[in-house]
């Protein structure tokens, strides 16, 4: 029983395509999941927040948003839809890493825990890229 290299190879590339979506799918829900809990806090508690944490909340709801249609894209058409999200991630992580070298002493405690869950979402994200 002989196996041509090109069928084993296409079964390959298959089975890697359908663990790689599998994962994106994952990542989709868990995002899609965040995403759901902050709009129900920001629902019931916006009244009561400082400005700038909503404002912070809304930078990371979009970029949620963001996140969520390119695994979309990527998962029902097989492409990205930025291809330079690696190198923004990268530089808002050092961007941010920098800011909160300098400011954290003066960040109150909230803005602060929320940049670092923030970095923290952006790593877990560059490992999903990478």
């Amino acid at each position: 029983m002989s196996h041509n290299p090109r069928e084993i190879k296409g079964i390959d590339s298959r089975e890697e395509l359908k663990l790689a979506n599998e994962r994106r799918i994952e990542e989709l829900l868990n995002i899609n999941n965040r995403y759901v809990r902050t709009q129900r806090h920001l629902e019931q508690y916006s009244n009561i927040s400082h400005p700038d944490n909503l404002r912070h909340v809304s930078e990371i709801q979009e970029e949620r948003e963001g996140r969520m249609e390119n695994l979309k894209n990527i998962i029902a058409y097989g492409k990205h839809e930025e291809v330079d999200q690696v190198d923004n991630l990268k530089k808002n992580l050092d961007y941010t890493e920098g800011y909160l070298e300098d400011n954290a002493s003066r960040m109150d405690e909230f803005t602060l825990d929320k940049s670092m869950e923030k970095q923290s979402h952006r790593r877990e994200q560059l490992e999903f890229l990478d």
